[in-house]
C-alpha cells in the first residue's frame, strides 16, 4: 500500500526554522518526481516546491523561492523541506505529493501528482 507520512511541524516563531520530512513507501522512490504542497483554512491547496526523480531539478513557488528548500534522500525513500525564514503566512497544513511522471518534471498543479500524505501542521506566529 502506498503511504506517504509527514513530519516535522510544529509552532515557531517568525524568524525560525523548520525541516519537514516526507517518508514513502509502497513506491519505487525513484520513479517519481515529490512535491510539498500547503492549505491553509478556507484555501485552495497551494504549491510550494517539487523535486524531480533524480533530484536534479527544483521548482519553487515564488512565495517560497529564496527562503524553502527541498531535497531528497533516495537511499532513504525521503523528501525534505527546508523552512527559513518563516512568516505567518507560512502557517498551513502542509502536504507530501508523489508524482510519477517519467520525466524530469516539476510539477506545480497538484492534479499532476498520483499520491499525498496527510499532511502535518506548520504554525507561524508573529
Amino acid at each position: 500500500q502506498v503511504q506517504l507520512v509527514e513530519s516535522g511541524g510544529g509552532l515557531v516563531q517568525a524568524g525560525d526554522s523548520l525541516r519537514l520530512s516526507c517518508a514513502a513507501s509502497g513506491i519505487t522512490f525513484t520513479n517519481y518526481a515529490m512535491g510539498w504542497f500547503r492549505q491553509s483554512p478556507g484555501k485552495e491547496r497551494e504549491f510550494a516546491a517539487a523535486i524531480s526523480w533524480s533530484g536534479g531539478s527544483t521548482n519553487y513557488a515564488d512565495s517560497v523561492k529564496g527562503r524553502f528548500t527541498i531535497s531528497r534522500a533516495n537511499a532513504k525513500n525521503t523528501v525534505y523541506l527546508q523552512m527559513n525564514s518563516l512568516k505567518p503566512e507560512d502557517t498551513a497544513v502542509y502536504y507530501c505529493a508523489a508524482d510519477r511522471s517519467l520525466s524530469f518534471r516539476t510539477a506545480t498543479n497538484k492534479d499532476e501528482y498520483d499520491y499525498w500524505g496527510q499532511g502535518t501542521q506548520v504554525t507561524v506566529s508573529s
